[in-house]
């Protein structure tokens, strides 16, 4: 969620089971697997394109994986959507940067506030708290633990969303990592995998980090509508949004 909206209190996260499926390293399945070995990787591919008419479609380039509440088992309904989408746009550093650059794994919640309070950003408070955070959190993260900096694109309101669409046409076809994006009346954060503009309209290619529950497998995740493509018009239309486009290596 962006930084602009109500603060969270200061809890602690709570651990969840599924089956089996709790908080760190513990197996989860009958293979001694863990939470990690079984996040969805590129939860987009097999999807059609979302209209017939569509000329041009630019998606992420490489792997990334699929990053939602409770994944880890910590239960951070209402606040942690901002962390998980950071995280998912860390599994593509992680996982595509070259070997020069930084490819540590994703951080975990709490590495993200400790980033965040070691850099200066946070007061010392925000360790174990649910506050909320947005692009502008995702990009000090991004450059602190990657060496990744990133730009903000700030759109006014939902209706004026069109603008950014070559800005997200040029990112995916030159850098080709995902993007994250919040606003303030839509403070829901989401993750941005491509862009695709035909005759009537152009559409962005969403990976919602909202989804709770046991794992999902790549066509649930899609016919859930927790990965689809979503008509850039369908937005917010009175809402500000930023952009945060990480300048990854270029492809």
């Amino acid at each position: 969620m962006e930084e602009t909206e109500k603060r969270g209190t200061h809890q602690k996260t709570e651990c969840i089971d599924w089956g089996g499926h709790v908080c760190g390293q513990t197996p989860i399945t009958a293979n001694n697997e863990t939470w990690k070995d079984i996040l969805v990787k590129n939860a987009h591919d097999g999807l059609p394109q979302p209209s017939p008419d569509c000329v041009r479609c630019s998606v992420i380039s490489g792997e990334c994986l699929y990053y939602h509440y409770g994944c880890d088992g910590n239960d951070d309904r209402g606040w942690g959507c901002g962390y998980r989408t950071i995280q998912t746009m860390s599994s593509w550093l992680c996982l595509n940067q070259p070997p020069s650059v930084s490819r540590r794994p994703p951080p975990s919640l709490s590495e993200i506030q400790q980033t965040l309070v070691e850099i200066g950003d946070k007061p010392d408070s925000f360790l174990g708290s649910r506050e909320w955070i947005g692009t502008f959190e995702a990009s000090l993260v991004l450059d602190q633990l990657y060496d990744v900096p990133c730009r903000i694109v700030h759109v006014r309101y939902g209706k004026e969303l069109d603008q950014a669409v070559e800005d997200l046409h040029n990112h995916f076809l030159t850098r080709g990592s995902p993007v994250m994006m919040g606003g303030d009346r839509d403070n829901s954060s989401k993750g941005i995998l491509g862009v695709c503009t035909g005759k009537h309209g152009s559409y962005l290619l969403v990976m919602d980090p909202h989804y709770f529950g046991c794992p999902l497998d790549k066509s649930s995740l899609q016919r859930h509508g927790w990965v689809s493509w979503k008509p850039v018009a369908s937005m917010d239309q009175c809402s500000f949004y930023n952009l945060c486009l990480p300048l990854s290596a270029k492809k």
